[in-house]
This record gives structure tokens, C-alpha cells and sequence, in this order.
């Protein structure tokens, strides 16, 4: 049996930091990734906005981030998660190699895929001219002609990258002329290099080719005018989709796009998982703010196993008998009722305190769905629940039975 303190789904810049926050704590730390370490910042031939690298690559940084997890400590295996069970306190993860691992927290840093846009030609040629990698394909067409779908920060950067090997770089824009979506260096950039041309207003409706790629049709927007462009290439970057479908079934709470909501601690809905990186609902999709991510995630997954850590040791194996009391920090009763109880309950018993509205499996396990609620543990059995009277008599009289 395989147990962990913490599982990482996904091995990006995302997961890997948690997993070197993880390892770090002393926490028995998994990570999962089914592709190559680094996920999609491993194919990013430039970064020079890391923090501490002027100028550095994806593999490379991704391999620093790596090293330093498993000279932690850290563990890796290669696989992909098919099943999971998060409904209990301890987590079921089950991989494609039919393998199981059990873990105390979850983060899902499995990260996002190429969107596709459906259309003829796309998918029957796909390694065959279709490409949506520029540092893991561009290489294969040297001295050839490219189109490049889309103007966001990835397409044209990725764009720039192919005009060190092709003959030319044509980027298919939907905007006006002079509009692109990426940042205003790499537009500078892309505007100053010879290779690249610029066909505005216009969207690509078929890549043609019967083994090979050998052209695409263009459609203006305005015009309705469709072109043919003769190509060996075709590469796609029009947005990327959640890695999350073998998530629908968990539990967890995603939005229609399947992008997974969490507060400020990476939480998710479920207690003792966590999202993290590009999978998660967030505003900045960069390196910086996945490592962000990753070390929020792996110290709020670090202070919830202590917790359970501590809840095993004070009440399940403590002596005494034990009053779990679940309290609601907004319901004024349920404070009221712990106030009484700390003034009745003598060293006979052990008062621990339970937060409904974050420890949810717990409350769970007891049949707790409101507070103010009382149970009585001793030595890890359950004995009775309490009536929450606020009498100090008739406290008295429950507790003493």
C-alpha cells in the first residue's frame, strides 16, 4: 500500500513547487505527472520574466525546479490519475497502470491542453504539418513556410521561435490591421522580423493536404473573400482548455469551462484538496504566479495535516473522554453553547473544538449538520451525542451520564 502525505496531480512549474514546499516540510511527498516534467512551460524555448533568470529556458528552469524537489526529498512517477475517491479523509488515487495511492492532500496541478478548432484537415493531419508546439516542432520545418493561427502571447512568441527555421511566418489574425493580443515587446518584436507576415481580419477554415500538410483556406471576415495559402505548416494557438475531465465525477466543483474555483489557501470544495497552476480559476496565467500557486497550496495542505494529525492524537487516542463541540464562528448560539461548556465540563473531559463550516468531512462523519452540536469520543468510540442546552444543570446532568 502506497500512502503519502501529499499527492501532486501534475507536474508543471505549479506542481512542482508544491511538491518542493511539500518535501520541504518533511511531508512524504508524490508527484504524479503523465507527460514530461515541466508540463507546457517545458516547450517554452524563452522566459526572461522568471524572477532571478534574466534569460533562461522552459526545459532548463523546469529541471531546477525538479532537482530541487526530489533533493528534498520528493517523489516521482510517471502515469496518468484515471480515478479518485476524495470523499474520505484519506484520498484514493488510482492510475492508468492500475496502480493505487493513498494520500492525506490532494493538489490538482494537471494544467491546460491546446484548444482545437475542429475544422477539416485539423485533426487527420495532426504530426503531419499540424503542430501546437513551436519548441517541439519547429525544427522539422526548416527553410519551409508556416501559418500560425491566433495573436495571444503564446502565438506569437511561439512564432517568433519558428522564424529561426522556416522560410517565412504567417500569423492569421481575426483583428483589425496592427491588433494583436500579445504584450507590446513581442508585438514590437514580431513587426521587426522579415520572416513574418500578417494576414488581418481573417480566420483559417480548412488545412488542406492529403499525407502532408500543403496548404490552408483563409476566410476574410469582413469580406467573406476565401483564400488558399500554400504551406508545409500549420500551427495552432487559439486558447487552451482545463485538463479536468477526469475530475467530473470527483466531487470537486468546476465552472462550465472546467476550470477549478479555490480561495486565497488553493481550496476547493472538498476538505484536504487543492487546486493549483492553470487548471484553477485565476487572472494570470504565468510561471510566476503557478510557483505562487504551488507554495500556498503545499503550506495549507502542511497546517490541514496537522490538524488531523493533532485530532488523531487529542481525540482519537487521547485517555480521556472527549466532547467534539461543532461551533459556526457566525451563528451566535453555537459560541454561546461553548462558553457554557467550558464552565461545566471538569478534567473528566476534554473539550475539542470543531469549525463546521471548514471541517465538513468530520462533521460529516458524526452526522453533524448544524451547530450548535455536541458528541462525546472516548478512546476513538463514538459514546452519544449531547443535548445543546445552554442550563448549566442540565449540561451538568447529560455530561455526567
Amino acid at each position: 500500500m502506497s500512502k503519502y502525505d501529499i499527492i501532486v496531480i501534475g507536474g508543471g512549474p505549479a506542481g512542482l513547487t508544491a511538491a518542493i514546499y511539500g518535501a520541504r516540510a518533511r511531508l512524504k511527498t508524490l508527484v504524479i505527472n503523465k507527460g514530461t516534467v515541466g508540463g507546457l512551460a517545458h516547450t517554452t524555448r524563452e522566459i526572461v520574466n522568471y524572477p532571478g533568470y534574466e534569460n533562461t529556458t522552459g526545459p532548463q528552469l523546469m529541471k531546477d525546479f525538479k532537482n530541487h524537489a526530489e533533493n528534498l526529498g520528493a517523489e516521482f512517477i510517471r502515469d496518468e490519475v484515471v480515478g479518485l475517491n476524495l470523499s474520505q479523509e484519506e484520498k484514493v488515487i488510482k492510475t492508468k497502470k492500475g496502480k493505487e495511492f493513498f494520500a492525506k492532500a490532494v493538489i490538482i496541478a494537471c494544467g491546460t491542453n491546446p484548444r482545437l478548432l475542429n475544422i477539416p484537415g485539423e485533426k487527420r493531419l495532426r504530426g503531419s504539418g499540424v503542430a501546437y508546439c513551436a519548441t517541439c516542432d519547429a525544427e522539422f520545418f526548416e527553410g519551409e513556410d508556416v501559418v500560425v493561427i491566433g495573436s495571444s502571447d503564446q502565438a506569437i512568441e511561439e512564432g517568433l521561435y519558428v522564424t529561426k527555421f522556416a522560410k517565412t511566418v504567417t500569423v492569421i489574425v481575426l483583428h483589425d490591421e496592427g491588433k494583436l493580443d500579445c504584450n507590446k515587446l513581442s508585438a514590437e518584436k514580431a513587426f521587426a522580423n522579415k520572416k513574418m507576415k500578417f494576414i488581418w481580419n481573417s480566420t483559417i477554415q480548412e488545412v488542406l493536404g492529403d499525407t502532408n500538410v500543403e496548404g490552408v483556406n483563409i476566410k476574410n471576415l469582413k469580406t467573406g473573400e476565401i483564400t488558399q495559402l500554400n504551406c508545409q505548416g500549420v500551427f495552432f494557438f487559439v486558447g487552451m482548455i482545463p485538463a479536468t475531465d477526469f475530475l467530473k465525477n470527483s466531487g470537486l466543483i468546476m465552472d462550465q469551462r472546467g476550470y477549478i474555483p479555490v480561495n486565497e489557501l488553493m481550496e476547493t470544495n472538498i476538505e484536504g484538496v487543492y487546486a493549483v497552476g492553470d487548471n484553477r480559476v485565476k487572472y494570470l496565467r504565468q510561471i510566476v504566479s503557478a510557483a505562487g500557486d504551488g507554495a500556498a497550496a503545499a503550506v495549507a495542505a502542511e497546517r490541514y495535516i496537522e490538524e488531523l494529525n493533532d485530532f488523531r492524537k487529542n481525540v482519537l487516542e487521547n485517555q480521556r473522554p472527549v466532547i467534539l463541540s461543532f461551533f459556526n464562528p457566525l451563528i451566535e448560539e453555537s459560541l454561546a453553547f461553548n462558553s457554557v461548556l467550558e464552565k461545566v465540563v471538569s478534567g473528566s473531559h476534554k473539550i475539542f473544538k470543531v469549525d463546521i463550516s471548514r471541517k465538513k468531512i468530520l462533521a460529516e462523519r458524526y452526522g453533524i449538520k448544524e451547530a450548535p452540536a455536541a458528541v462525546v469520543i472516548n478512546k476513538g468510540k463514538y459514546i452519544g451525542r449531547l443535548d445543546c442546552s445552554l442550563n448549566k444543570e442540565e449540561l451538568k446532568s447529560q455530561i455526567a451520564i
